[in-house]
C-alpha cells in the first residue's frame, strides 16, 4: 500500500467513502516497509490538517444556517458573533449528588487551573451542604488556585433533585465560557486549557471531550428511528455528533436557553425520566447553531465507581430519550462531524 492509498483513508477517499480509526489502524499495519517515511509524512500532514480542519469546522458554525422548520416552532437562529467570548477564562460547572470525596478530589484538581475563573458546585441533596464541607472546599480552592485573583467559589443550591438542575443561569458569571463537568470527571489542566483555547475560536459550539453519535435504526415508511451510539461506535466509524455535557464547554448563554426558552416538554422528559439531559443540550446547541460540536480528543480520567450510566437498561433509555427529543423537536438537528481537535505536539498519530 502506497503513501498516497494512506493519505486516501484518512481523506475518506477509498474503502467506502468514510475515514474509520479502524480502518487507518489497519492499513498501518499493512505497510510496515514504508512505516518511518509514511511516518514523517504522516506527522507534516496530520499538523496541517488540524489547522484546516477545525477551520473548516468553525467556519461551518457561521454558515450552515438552513434547516428544517421544528414542528415546536422553536427554531431559533444566534449569528456566531452573538456569542462573544471576549471575556478570559471560565467558569467550572460541577454536577454532583452524594459524593463529597469525589466532589473535594474534583474542586481541588480544577481550582488548581489556570484558566478557571470560578467553581460553581450544582447541589441537588434534600440537606444542604454542611458549614464544615463549604469551608474545606472554599479554603482548598484559595490554596489550590495558581493566580493572582482567586476563582470565584459558590454552591448552586435546588430544592430539588433534577437533572434540569445543572443547566439553570447563573447570575454574575465572571465568564462567558462554561465548562460542565461531573464530580467524578478529572480533566488534566493542560488538556483542559487546549480545549478552552478550541471553544475561543467557536463559542457558539459545543466542545467537549466525551463523543456521541446517532445512528439510523429501523426506517418504516415515513417513519425513521435512531439509535443512541455510544463510545465504541464513535471509535470504530470515526464520526460524532454529540459532545456529552459530564465533560464540555459551552457558552453561558445557553443556560438560559435550555431553562427560559427550550420547550418545557423537553425539560418535563428529563425531570420524569431522570435521565439524558445531557442530550437534550446536545440537541438544543445544534438546533441554534446548525452546525456540529468539537470533539477534542485528550486524556480524562473518571474516579467513580458508580452513575447513571452504569445502571441497567441504560442504553435502551438513551435510544429512548433521542427519538421522543426528536419527535418533540419534530425533525433530528444533530448534525454528524468527523472532525476532532488534537494537540499534535501529544500524537505519534492523528
Amino acid at each position: 500500500m502506497t503513501t498516497s492509498n494512506l493519505i486516501a483513508i484518512r481523506d475518506g477517499e477509498i474503502n467506502g467513502g468514510f475515514y474509520s480509526p479502524a480502518k487507518e489502524k489497519a492499513a498501518i499495519r499493512g505497510s510496515f516497509q514504508h512505516r518511518f517515511v509514511i511516518f514523517r509524512r504522516l506527522r507534516y500532514i496530520a499538523k496541517l490538517k488540524l489547522l484546516l480542519l477545525v477551520f473548516c469546522a468553525l467556519c461551518g458554525v457561521g454558515l450552515l444556517i438552513s434547516r428544517i422548520p421544528s414542528s415546536l416552532g422553536w427554531n431559533l437562529r444566534y449569528p456566531s458573533s452573538s456569542f462573544s467570548s471576549s471575556r478570559g477564562g471560565y467558569t467550572v460547572l460541577i454536577n454532583t449528588w452524594k459524593r463529597n470525596s469525589l466532589l473535594k478530589q474534583s474542586v481541588a484538581h480544577y481550582a488548581s487551573c489556570h484558566g478557571t475563573k470560578g467553581i460553581h458546585v450544582v447541589w441537588s441533596e434534600n440537606d444542604p451542604p454542611s458549614n464544615s464541607l463549604k469551608n474545606y472546599l472554599y479554603n482548598i480552592v484559595m490554596a489550590k488556585s495558581q493566580t493572582a485573583r482567586k476563582p470565584d467559589f459558590k454552591f448552586d443550591i435546588n430544592e430539588e433533585d433534577n437533572l434540569n438542575n445543572r443547566f439553570k443561569p447563573i447570575q454574575s458569571l465572571r465568564t462567558d465560557a462554561i465548562f460542565s463537568v461531573d464530580d467524578d470527571v478529572i480533566v488534566p489542566c493542560d488538556e483542559l486549557e487546549f480545549a478552552f483555547s478550541i471553544w475561543q475560536t467557536a463559542p457558539s459550539t459545543m466542545v467537549g471531550f466525551v463523543p456521541r453519535m446517532h445512528w439510523i435504526g429501523e426506517k418504516k415508511e415515513t417513519h425513521v428511528s435512531y439509535k443512541y451510539g455510544g463510545w465504541w461506535s464513535v471509535w470504530w466509524m470515526g464520526t460524532y455528533s454529540m459532545v456529552l455535557s459530564k465533560a464540555a464547554f459551552f457558552h453561558q448563554k445557553y443556560l438560559d436557553m435550555y431553562t427560559n426558552q427550550m420547550p418545557a416538554s423537553i425539560r418535563n422528559y428529563v425531570t420524569r425520566e431522570r435521565n439524558c439531559e445531557d442530550i437534550a443540550m446536545s440537541l438544543l446547541v445544534a438546533n441554534i447553531t446548525g452546525a456540529p460540536p468539537i470533539w477534542v480528543k485528550g486524556k480524562i480520567y473518571e474516579i467513580g465507581s458508580f452513575g447513571i450510566s452504569s445502571l441497567k437498561d441504560h442504553s435502551n433509555k438513551r435510544h429512548k430519550c433521542l427519538n421522543d427529543f426528536v419527535s418533540l423537536y419534530g425533525y433530528l438537528p444533530l448534525v454528524p462531524t468527523n472532525v476532532k481537535a488534537v494537540d499534535s505536539r501529544n500524537e505519534w498519530f492523528w
